[in-house]
Parts: C-alpha cells; sequence; structure tokens
C-alpha cells in the first residue's frame, strides 16, 4: 500500500497537489499552468494518463486555473461540489466549460475512485463554497484543509484524523498588521472566511496532536505576509512546548509557493 504526495505549488499564486499509488494518482486543485502541470509530472516520471481525477477545494482562481483543460481537453474527471461547479462556471479564469468532465460529489458522503475513499468536508472560506478532502487508502489516512478561515468542529474532526496532513498556515500575523495590504484586505485575510495563520494552525496542532499523525505539510503560504521558515519556526516552537519533537514524533514541512516540494513516499 505505497503512497506518495508532493506539492507541484501552494500559494496565493496557484495551488496543485498530487496523491498516488505506483500505478494511479489524482490532482488536489490545478490553480497553475499546464506546462508546469506537465513538466513537474514528468519529472517524477507520472503521466497525466495515469490521473484518474481532480478534486477541488473552491472556486477562486489559485486552485482552479487549469481545472476546464484537464477536464474538457484530457477526459479527466473534475470531482467537486455543485456550489463549487457554479463558482467554476461562472469564473473568468477557466475557459473550456465543464460538461462531460463534470463531477457532483456532496459533503460528508464518502466516494470512491479506485483504492482511494475520499470524503470531502465543509470549510468557512469566501468562495462560492469550499472544501477539504480526506482520504484513505490502505493504513493512509491523508487529509488537506486549504483556505481556511478558522477551524470549525467539523474541520478539527478531519484533521484529526490524519496520519499524513496538509493545512493551511497562510500568514504571520504581524506581517499582516504591519504590512502593506489595505485594511478591508487584512480584515478578509483575518477574518472567519479569510485565511488561517501559522499561529492558528500551531496552536491546533500542539492541542489536538496524537502519535497517530506522522506528517504535517503547511501550505498555502502568503508571498506577502510570510515565510516558510517563519511558518515552520512557529509551528515547530508551539509544539516542542507540549513536548512534541519535530523529527522525532512528527516531521514537519513548509511547502514553498512555487516550487515542487520533494517526493514523500509512504509504505504500509
Amino acid at each position: 500500500m505505497k503512497l506518495t504526495f508532493f506539492s507541484l505549488a501552494s500559494g496565493s499564486s496557484g495551488n496543485c497537489y498530487y496523491l498516488g499509488t505506483p500505478e494511479y494518482g489524482i490532482l488536489i486543485d490545478a490553480g497553475i499552468g499546464i506546462r508546469t502541470i506537465r513538466k513537474v509530472l514528468k519529472e517524477r516520471a507520472i503521466d497525466l494518463s495515469q490521473i484518474m481525477a481532480v478534486l477541488v477545494t473552491h472556486d477562486h482562481a489559485d486552485h482552479i486555473k487549469t481545472v476546464g483543460y484537464l477536464g474538457e481537453m484530457m477526459h479527466i474527471p473534475i470531482y467537486t461540489t455543485a456550489g463549487v461547479h457554479r463558482g467554476i462556471a461562472k469564473s473568468r479564469y477557466v475557459e473550456e466549460v465543464l460538461t462531460s468532465s463534470k463531477r457532483i460529489i456532496e459533503k460528508e458522503v464518502p466516494f470512491r475512485i479506485r483504492d482511494f475513499e475520499i470524503t470531502a468536508f465543509e470549510v468557512p472560506h469566501d468562495s462560492t463554497d469550499s472544501v477539504g478532502y480526506y482520504i484513505v487508502y490502505g493504513p493512509h489516512h491523508f487529509t488537506i484543509a486549504t483556505d481556511v478561515g478558522h477551524i470549525t468542529e467539523k474541520v478539527g474532526e478531519y484533521i484529526c484524523k490524519a496520519n499524513h496532513l496538509v493545512l493551511e498556515a497562510n500568514y504571520d500575523e504581524e506581517m499582516l498588521q504591519f504590512g502593506s495590504y489595505p485594511q478591508f484586505l487584512k480584515e478578509r485575510v483575518a477574518g472567519p472566511k479569510g485565511h488561517l495563520s501559522n499561529h492558528e494552525a500551531a496552536e491546533f496542532l500542539a492541542t489536538h496532536y496524537t502519535p497517530e499523525l506522522k506528517d504535517i505539510w503547511l501550505c498555502h503560504l502568503s508571498k506577502d505576509n510570510n515565510h516558510p521558515e517563519l511558518a515552520y519556526k512557529t509551528v515547530d516552537i508551539r509544539l516542542f512546548n507540549e513536548g512534541i519533537r519535530v523529527g522525532k514524533d512528527v516531521s514537519l514541512v513548509a511547502l514553498k509557493r512555487t516550487t515542487p516540494s520533494d517526493i514523500y513516499e509512504f509504505d504500509e
């Protein structure tokens, strides 16, 4: 039951993640160009024909830029809720209208793609609709929660189920407060339907950690209000204060915004 994960890009300029087995895989979001997707997959010896589906979290441009091409030109099914599909259909960033590739799912109703059992769950964000995904493959429990305004009871439930967790750490609170963003944008980012800060992510992880959690990737870092080193340090220190040692008890990685990550492989 070998599982592979890597990020193609993770940030406000574009998001795309790969999760796969030795035979096939899926993409979570497709907010970067098709040439970049092809290039990164090819460098990792993965052909687009091996991609069984794209799971979409929400309809903001940095998550859906290429879903039309992948769906209608490459005939890859595009899975998300009816609300997110409505947002995609209205988006000026998606040229191809999703028709034959459109797949509608419901929150909290598990569905299968080959050996992956997938459940979408509600995430608070200022989009048409927004979900995270919980994916079970054999002994592996993988959760991704990005663009999280705040950690609700439901989001927390799925975070706590994960062995492998991708969680937003979008901004440093001081960098946002004293940065160049106009006040309305600062309030939007820090609001209950905006984004999750380093501190908020760190606090939840430190107070809800269990030994079943093996890997944490911090995702969707802001270009203007965060740094990978700062996000990592904030979570690392908070975990350490609870007696949780990064590198021994749990792996921690801050994903880069525009650079593909390393390849992470997990066996049974």
